[in-house]
Parts: structure tokens; C-alpha cells; sequence
């Protein structure tokens, strides 16, 4: 391994190592794709983990200023195919190899600005900010699965954003006490925090498995590598959001619906051998 190589590679170990900080659930669902795609998918879960931190955590610093500069360097970074930021040289590596648009990035950045400025959303917002937060992130990785097959990733582009909103759907609903008491956000347009009810949280999770079901189609024409990682990443998501289902509306105003760590790699891992073997 040369000089280039070995700074490539450590910045990707890097991307590795925020996800494996950040996000334990994540980092289960990546060990059950082919190991060729696990790299890339860290280096894109390491770049939206960065920015979302800038709006959601440093609450006492300029945030616009550091947002402006994230997104400055990330341009910088694609352009010029290097940074000495690590989780930016990663990403950029992933962008340039794999051509992921710089629309899709532009898009979720946008949605990070949003965090900044909105507290509570209409429904054109709404739809707006999913698209940017969720539905390019699974693009990008749509664009890694696909590997250069561009009419296997127009195929599989809406299936991939109705499975991206549906899972940050179901982390709005999971979240919706944290993100009003904490941030004063209410995402779910024409939803008031404090009368949140049965009736409004119902519509809500039909509109949900609306996005579950017609994503069903895209999973099972992924290339073999990705299927089974993002089946079962499908059914985690189905499985939580069943659990969020099964509770009242006042409980998910009072309490977040937190899975502990233990259950989550039980339920990935169970998950992941009932798809193996055909039972789900």
C-alpha cells in the first residue's frame, strides 16, 4: 500500500469508526451487505452524521457559519478529489468513483439548512425536507449498489426514496418528544405536539406503510450483494415501527421509544437468519 493508499484507506476507517460511535443498528445492517460495499456506505453515513451534528448538538456555537463552511469544504473536497478532512476525503472518494450527483447532496444539505430555520412544517416543507434528509442519502447509496448501471438505478430510484422517507418517518414518529422538548421541531405538518391523538398518529402510519409497501419492489431488484443487507434493514425498520404502532399516542408524547442495544442486535440478528433462511 503507497502513501495515497494508506491515507485513502485511514480516512475511510475513520467513516468506519463514526458509524460504528453513532449508530449501533447502522452498523449491524452494513456487516450484512457484501463486504465490497461496506466501506463506501460508511464514508456516506459518516458525511450526513457530521452534518446533522452541526444542527442538532453545538447548540452554542454559529451553526449557519459552520454549516456554510461544511458545505464549502465538501464542494472543495469533490472538486479537487482530496481534503485533509477525513470524513471529506472519504466522501469525496465514494462521490468521484461512483458519480453520485451533486444534486443529491446540494438537496440534503439544504434539508440540514432547513433544521436551522424551521420548527414546524407544511406539508410542501415536509416533503422537501424528506426528500433531502432521507430520500437522496438512500440514492447515494443506491448509486454504490448499482456500481456504473444507470438504468438498474432509474429502475430502483422511487422504490429507494420511499423506503428512505419510510424510515425517517418512523424516526420522526420514534423522536417526536425529543424533537419538540429539545429542538422545538414538529415535523409531521399539521400536527399539534400537544394534542397529539390516536386519529392524527393513525394517518401518520398509514401514510408509513404506504412508503414500506411500495419500497417492497426496489429490495428484491438489488443486486444480490445489497438485497439481503437492506431486506433486513427493511425489517428492523417494519419491526420497530410495529412496536411504535402498539402504543398509545399519549405514551409516544411522554416517552422516546428507545430499543436497548441488546434487543436491537437480537432483533438484527434474528432478522438477518429469518431472511437467510426463507422465513420472512
Amino acid at each position: 500500500m503507497d502513501a495515497i493508499e494508506l491515507f485513502d484507506h485511514t480516512t475511510l476507517e475513520c467513516s468506519k469508526l463514526i458509524t460504528q460511535r453513532y449508530s449501533t443498528s447502522f452498523t449491524l445492517g452494513i456487516k450484512t451487505l457484501d463486504k465490497k460495499y461496506h466501506l463506501p456506505i460508511y464514508a456516506i453515513y459518516g458525511f450526513v452524521r457530521y452534518a446533522d451534528e452541526i444542527v442538532d448538538t453545538f447548540h452554542d456555537k454559529d451553526k449557519q457559519a459552520l454549516l456554510d463552511r461544511f458545505k464549502k469544504d465538501t464542494y472543495e473536497a469533490i472538486e479537487s478529489r482530496i481534503s485533509l478532512n477525513p470524513v471529506l476525503h472519504a466522501f469525496q472518494l465514494m462521490v468521484n468513483k461512483y458519480q453520485i450527483p451533486l444534486d443529491l447532496i446540494e438537496a440534503f444539505l439544504h434539508s440540514m439548512e432547513m433544521d436551522l430555520d424551521f420548527k414546524t412544517y407544511n406539508d410542501s416543507k415536509y416533503h422537501e425536507y424528506i426528500y433531502g434528509s432521507a430520500e437522496v442519502v438512500g440514492l447515494m447509496c443506491l448509486k454504490v449498489f448499482c456500481e456504473g448501471d444507470e438504468q438498474m438505478y432509474q429502475r430502483l430510484r422511487e422504490p429507494a426514496c420511499k423506503l428512505g422517507a419510510a424510515f425517517q418517518k418512523v424516526n420522526f414518529l420514534r423522536d417526536i418528544k425529543s424533537d419538540f422538548e429539545e429542538r422545538g421541531r414538529v415535523y409531521f405538518p399539521g400536527v399539534d405536539f400537544t394534542r397529539f391523538d390516536k386519529s392524527a398518529k393513525t394517518l401518520i402510519e398509514e401514510d408509513i406503510q404506504k412508503d414500506f409497501n411500495d419500497s417492497l419492489i426496489g429490495i428484491e431488484n438489488l443486486p444480490s450483494g445489497a438485497k439481503l443487507g437492506v431486506r433486513v434493514a427493511y425489517l428492523y425498520y417494519q419491526k420497530l415501527f410495529d412496536k411504535i404502532k402498539g402504543l398509545p399516542a399519549e405514551t409516544i408524547t411522554q416517552h422516546r421509544v428507545r430499543i436497548p442495544n441488546s434487543k436491537k442486535l437480537s432483533l438484527l440478528v434474528g432478522t438477518y437468519f429469518e431472511t437467510k433462511l426463507g422465513l420472512l
